[in-house]
């Protein structure tokens, strides 16, 4: 889902635009051997790339979640904001790299409940999360931790949030296009209500 609103400004030519960029996408290519589409919008406003990427780098490196685990938490919060271009990437990561079994990802993807018994309560804590402002209720936080997660579980999901607030954000009023790598995992929310 995208913003009716499309910003008017340019992808950012990490060859050509000013030093902060340029060192944030060239660190981006080195990385990862391409500068993503999503990257290269948010360069337009250098901080809103910086934070999201030390924000991502500190969920991915200190949010003592499985990368599995992760990679649910950011799929089940593209999915409840629409962005096309998270879900696609988040979903080839899933495939390719987080070990998410595709029936998890599957059933995210399709917005159906997922048949791994952790997995679909850190998916629905995120969930409620995301849908109740961060106000989940007692019994919402009890089964959370039942499950065998903990408190600090709980704020480190309000850090993915945050990190895909701004990604999410960012791609609904870029109408940001999804790269090839990713082109074989293209989502919509229309896909979603047809599965």
């Amino acid at each position: 889902m995208t913003a009716e609103y499309q910003l008017s400004l340019d992808l950012v030519d990490p060859d050509n635009t000013n030093e902060r960029a340029k060192g944030l996408l060239g660190d981006a290519k080195s990385n990862l051997g391409f500068v993503p589409n999503m990257y290269a919008g948010m360069a337009n406003a250098p901080g809103l790339l910086d934070t999201y990427l030390h924000g991502y780098k500190l969920f991915r490196e200190e949010s003592g979640f499985e990368p599995a685990e992760q990679e649910v938490v950011f799929l089940t919060i593209s999915y409840d904001n629409g962005c096309h271009y998270c879900m696609a990437a988040h979903s080839m990561i899933a495939d390719k790299a987080s070990g998410v079994p595709e029936a998890v990802t599957e059933a995210i993807r399709a917005g159906k409940p997922i048949a791994d018994e952790k997995l679909a309560a850190l998916a629905g804590f995120t969930r409620r999360m995301v849908n109740t402002g961060g106000k989940p209720a007692n019994a919402d936080v009890r089964a959370f931790l039942n499950a065998g997660y903990s408190e600090r579980h709980i704020l480190e999901i309000i850090l993915a949030i945050a990190v895909k607030t701004l990604s999410n954000y960012s791609n609904h009023v870029f109408h940001t296009p999804v790269d090839e790598v990713f082109a074989a995992y293209k989502w919509s929310p229309a896909d979603a209500r047809a599965a």
